[in-house]
């Protein structure tokens, strides 16, 4: 995490075996994304991306012939299911989450984004430990975690290790609010922690739903993704009234991050986001996923401190100063686990 290091067994990190290509089922092919075309004129045609952390993951293959009467039936079962281009779909045990489009050329595909069919743990994410037990101890913590970074680079399942690990630890109420509902939470999770998942309808702002969550008195509130200015000002009234919020948004860097969100919140507010923002942040990162692991740049902020220099500086929008900050706590945590911060290497 501190320089990208870790062991190569951390979720989506499955290193690409082309010798199973071309054998047995598709559930049994390591893949992340799968293209499926589903017109008629060339239904069933499928092209797939690897799961692996390397120049490979950039381009996607064909996928081969052995796999196509699968995906024949795939793509009748997706075309009569379009109501939401962009929802969940199943088959022969694995889960999707989906999204249509239809091209200029009048083909149609839906790519498919697989699913773990389980919530990692903290350690399973390959984090360093000094890192990991940061990020356990935010748990007791109120306030909003913000985890930025590219699509297909593990924010969803980082996100949901913490929630997860929180509710066990910690125990109390927690309610996911996605669209669609990915990893299987609900119910009880450890001896004293209980989740609640729930799908935001199409037709739905997801502001709504969070305005009814918060009256089931959550401790601990998932939010898959910052969608609408609504949802945005809903996010920033939860971390600042006694909830923690774990949500994540597609940006390129923590800056990034924390100026989409408050140019969200700002629409449905009316100005003031840097306010809320400043006060309730915890804890921030932007995250991508290498060949050995996950890399992180992170910043937190200090609990029932005002005068937090992240904290001010939101408030005064100098949202593009926080950088220097951003170094000087990865310089003290790769410190404190006995990393160089100038080479990166440990001593």
């Amino acid at each position: 995490m501190d320089q990208g290091q870790g062991p190569s067994t951390s979720p989506n990190l499955q290193p690409t075996n082309d010798k199973v290509v071309g054998v047995g089922k598709l559930r049994d092919l390591p893949f992340m994304d799968l293209y499926v075309r589903i017109d008629e004129a060339g239904k069933g045609i499928a092209r797939y991306r690897s799961p692996a952390r390397d120049f490979s993951n950039n381009w996607t293959r064909v996928l081969p012939d052995h796999y196509r009467n699968e995906t024949l039936q795939m793509a009748k079962e997706m075309l009569g299911n379009l109501n939401n281009p962009d929802s969940d779909y199943s088959y022969d045990g694995m889960r999707f989450r989906m999204s249509y489009q239809k091209l200029a050329n009048g083909q149609q595909w839906c790519i498919l984004r697989r699913i773990s069919p389980r919530v990692f743990s903290l350690e399973e994410l390959s984090l360093a430990g000094n890192i990991a037990d940061y990020l356990r101890g935010l748990g007791r913590r109120d306030g909003l975690i913000l985890i930025s970074g590219p699509t297909g680079h593990g924010k969803t399942t980082t996100s949901f290790a913490l929630f997860a690990d929180y509710l066990k630890r910690f125990g109390g109420v927690g309610i996911s609010i996605e669209d669609p509902v990915e990893y299987a939470l609900d119910g009880p999770v450890g001896e004293y922690g209980y989740c609640y998942q729930v799908q935001v309808d199409n037709a739905e702002d997801w502001a709504t739903p969070l305005k009814r969550a918060l009256r089931w008195t959550p401790r601990y509130l998932l939010v898959g993704e910052v969608r609408s200015p609504a949802a945005a000002e809903q996010i920033l009234r939860a971390a600042t009234t006694g909830h923690l919020v774990i949500t994540t948004i597609h940006a390129g860097s923590v800056e990034e991050s924390f100026m989409g969100l408050m140019h969200l919140a700002d629409r449905s507010l009316g100005g003031g986001a840097n306010m809320m923002l400043a006060q309730g942040l915890t804890a921030a990162w932007h995250q991508t996923l290498t060949a050995k692991g996950p890399y992180l740049r992170y910043v937190f902020t200090e609990e029932h401190n005002n005068g937090d220099p992240v904290r001010a500086l939101i408030r005064d929008n100098k949202v593009g100063m926080i950088n220097t900050y951003i170094d000087q706590q990865i310089a003290r945590m790769n410190q404190l686990k006995g990393i160089d911060a100038v080479t990166g290497k440990r001593k």
